[in-house]
């Protein structure tokens, strides 16, 4: 573990460098890794350690369409492919990677298989952290830890078999055999991680709800539907405002920034963006800080958790996110956005 100073902050950090796939295939050498679902984060964290060497099982309900998946990719029934409670008992660390609302309801199944010595492991500090709400509280004598790759699955996969690396935190909540670091950290590496930033099941929570519901997924959809809509309400055709509004940032500018950072795109662009940007990041700032700030005091809360128990805990909860996707899939600015997709010249 190394000290990186990060505008000015000291941070924990692990490198592949000082934390070698050999190494983290050492500590990990006699154990078996039983992955707890195979929805979203699952199929990603399951085949990068597969590839990579290591003894890894799947957990998965039978009767659900993912069984056929893991299949599909290469699990084997009886074998490498098992119903979750038989996983879990064969398994030394559970990875368990269901979402939220089934962890609650399998937790039952999943603790009776937590005997001394094992280690559970999650990527995302939910269950854990709002304890008081799931129910997932568990035994003294197992490993607690945390990693959370920071990106979907899909991506953890796409990276990996591009030889890249998506970043993790890594967290240790409960350490009972004195080893919880080296598991936490092999795991890391052996799912793919570029590196691993240290963190708390708190901390990582409380951001992660925080990024979803804002930068990363809900204020993104909501600025860039204002935006659109203001164009288009003022004569703009819809190709000319999603291009305006999606297409340049998600194709042009993001890739940029990502790559050298906000003042070097900055710098990259006409006199005309430089002063317009500069002038009006500050009132953007100020419109959405507070939005922010109670966004984060209702993640604190609980009050988020809470909602998101108990919306995704519902018998048709499945038939209701859709419904809500549709209209946001058939509104005017997506079904463009579907329309400019297919215009992009890979695509032809």
């Amino acid at each position: 573990m190394a000290k990186m100073n990060f505008g000015g902050v000291e941070e924990n950090v692990v490198t592949r460098d000082e934390f070698p796939l050999d190494k983290a295939k050492e500590v990990l050498k006699d154990e078996t890794i039983a992955v707890i679902g195979y929805g979203v984060q699952g199929p990603g964290q399951s085949l990068n350690l597969r590839d990579n060497g290591f003894n890894v099982i799947v957990g998965q309900r039978k009767e659900s369409k993912t069984w056929q998946k893991a299949i599909d990719d290469g699990w084997v029934p009886g074998k490498t492919l098992f119903e979750i409670e038989e996983a879990c008992e064969r398994g030394t660390i559970i990875q368990y990677l269901l979402s939220d609302a089934a962890q609650i309801a399998v937790w039952p199944t999943v603790k009776k298989h937590l005997t001394a010595g094992k280690a559970l492991y999650f990527s995302h500090g939910f269950g854990i952290t709002y304890n008081d709400r799931t129910g997932i509280i568990p035994p003294k004598d197992v490993d607690v830890i945390l990693v959370a790759p920071k990106g979907s699955g899909t991506s953890l996969r796409s990276m990996f078999l591009e030889d890249r690396g998506l970043n993790s935190s890594y967290a240790i909540y409960q350490d009972a055999t004195g080893n919880a670091f080296n598991r936490a950290v092999s795991l890391g590496i052996g799912v793919g991680s570029g590196y691993l930033f240290e963190t708390t099941f708190k901390r990582e929570v409380y951001s992660d709800l925080t990024g979803e519901r804002g930068t990363l997924m809900g204020a993104i959809q909501g600025l860039m539907l204002a935006q659109y809509e203001v164009l288009r309400e003022n004569g703009h055709t819809p190709s000319e405002a999603f291009n305006e509004t999606v297409e340049e940032l998600t194709q042009s500018l993001m890739p940029l920034f990502a790559e050298n950072g906000m003042d070097w795109m900055y710098a990259n662009c006409s006199t005309t963006a430089q002063r317009g940007a500069l002038d009006w990041m500050t009132p953007f700032h100020d419109a959405t800080k507070p939005v922010f700030e109670k966004l984060y005091k209702e993640v604190a809360s609980g009050n988020e958790a809470q909602r998101s128990i108990d919306t995704n805990s519902k018998p048709d909860y499945r038939e209701g996110l859709e419904k809500e996707l549709k209209e946001l899939r058939e509104s005017e600015m997506w079904r463009t956005g579907a329309v400019v997709r297919k215009l992009r010249p890979e695509n032809n």
